[in-house]
């Protein structure tokens, strides 16, 4: 049995039913975020062009909100999980990565901190998938549906 088999086994038989919970708040707050992006788009590519990403920061910009628009309603809904997720990791790991505490931006530090929990909250999801409370599941037992 592969090693990835064998993590999605353990994974469905240790689930706690309170982890969709926090896998469907997280959804939102990705959905929320991505709205807050699409709202003020330019204040996104503004802080891309801060940590030297001026080439493409147009580009990118529309991919984050993209991605945390239907990301976070996948995510919400436990609907594709693992491959939603798969499309805010790099997202999240630039937040991570490139925006350092201590940068000369307002609020730096917070947004700093969000990433980061919300990077870790995205790692735990991809181990342990959308659970018992998701469309996924919901699939899986009915496959005739």
């Amino acid at each position: 049995m592969l090693l990835t088999q064998k993590i999605d086994r353990w994974a469905i038989t240790h689930h706690p039913a309170w982890l969709d919970v926090v896998r469907m708040a997280l959804g939102v707050f990705l959905f929320i975020k991505g709205i807050v992006f699409i709202s003020d788009i330019s204040e996104l590519q503004r802080l891309l062009i801060n940590i030297d990403i001026n080439w493409a920061s147009f580009w990118f910009a529309h991919y984050i909100a993209f991605a945390h628009l239907v990301g976070g309603i996948l995510i919400a809904l436990g609907l594709l999980t693992r491959p939603a997720i798969l499309f805010q990791l790099p997202i999240l790991i630039g937040a991570v990565l490139l925006i350092r505490p201590g940068m000369d931006y307002n609020s730096i530090n917070t947004e700093w901190w969000v990433s980061a929990l919300t990077l870790t909250l995205l790692i735990v999801f991809y181990i342990f998938d959308s659970g018992p409370w998701s469309v996924d599941n919901y699939m899986r037992n009915h496959p005739e549906d």
